[in-house]
């Protein structure tokens, strides 16, 4: 599955990972470039760089010092304006085999990013899990709110002049961690993958989670010693790499698999489709204590 049809970010250098965090408190930047290397050596598409709330010089340094090392395309992942466009500044495409780095990410509440393009073009993740409610932005609900709010911002996107095509696109539904999913997200993003994917006017767009979202606050073994977040992490490949999506905010080297209609993990996730709210919840729980 990851070989051939999934492409994925390489999550590690992000400052909500305990790890990494101490890394840059300690202003340790050898260690978060010898991380790069390695996510670069386990195959991953492209490298994730995300500093948490840190000078915007910090962000600049690490991709430069990064693409000394390493020839991956970055993704400049930060929420503040001024971080990605110290990042943006300081990649080298040249470096990077002639590709556009990544901006992750522009939601409803931050679209006057895109005009960061004139200073580096690049392919941007579109955070389609939130919506405009007059002059409130508020959590999409529904898939058809979730499509909708994917249209919005490619329509918003392309509305300003920069030469963004729907190669350069790329959604994010908003994945939600299963122990805590009382309201069917897991059934909206599936269902939003699907009706985007198949949307005419979307053709060539991507779809891309993050991953490691749907099993944080689980256990790492069910009862019997077996491993809890790798197979429902499959699971959901399984169910959404068909339906669309091609992209991951992942574990770089981990050889993702799709697993058979029999396996545990299936079936607790299809039985958590069918019985959505805290019904799942309990069969999420029932799931890691091995019944």
């Amino acid at each position: 599955m990851a070989a051939n049809r999934l492409m994925i970010i390489g999550e590690s250098i992000n400052d909500s990972v305990p790890r990494t965090h101490e890394m840059l408190e300690r202003g340790d930047l050898d260690s978060i470039v010898a991380l790069a290397q390695q996510q670069d050596r386990q195959g991953a598409d492209y490298i994730d760089v995300n500093i948490g709330p840190r000078p915007p010089e910090l962000m600049a340094e690490l991709v430069r010092r990064i693409q000394q090392l390493s020839q991956k395309p970055l993704s400049i992942d930060s929420p503040d304006p001024r971080i990605a466009e110290a990042g943006l500044r300081a990649y080298d495409p040249e470096r990077a085999g002639g590709q556009k780095p990544l901006l992750n990410s522009v939601s409803p509440l931050r679209t006057e990013m895109f005009r960061l393009w004139s200073i580096q073009p690049f392919r941007v993740i579109l955070l389609a899990s939130e919506k405009w409610e007059g002059d409130r932005c508020r959590p999409c609900r529904t898939a058809e709110e979730t499509y909708q709010a994917a249209r919005h911002l490619v329509e918003e996107a392309r509305s300003t002049g920069f030469a963004l095509s729907n190669d350069d696109f790329i959604i994010d539904p908003g994945l939600v961690p299963l122990a805590t999913d009382n309201e069917g997200h897991l059934g909206r993003v599936l269902e939003a993958i699907d009706r985007i994917h198949n949307d005419a006017d979307l053709t060539g767009v991507h779809l891309v989670v993050g991953l490691s979202n749907l099993t944080v606050m689980l256990p790492s073994k069910r009862a019997d010693g077996s491993p809890v977040k790798g197979p429902l992490q499959d699971a959901f490949l399984t169910k959404a790499v068909p339906s669309g999506l091609d992209m991951a905010v992942a574990a770089a080297g981990k050889k993702y698999r799709p697993l058979p209609a029999d396996h545990p993990a299936m079936t607790c996730l299809e039985d958590c489709l069918r019985q959505p709210g805290f019904d799942a919840i309990r069969r999420i729980r029932q799931f890691y204590a091995g019944r």
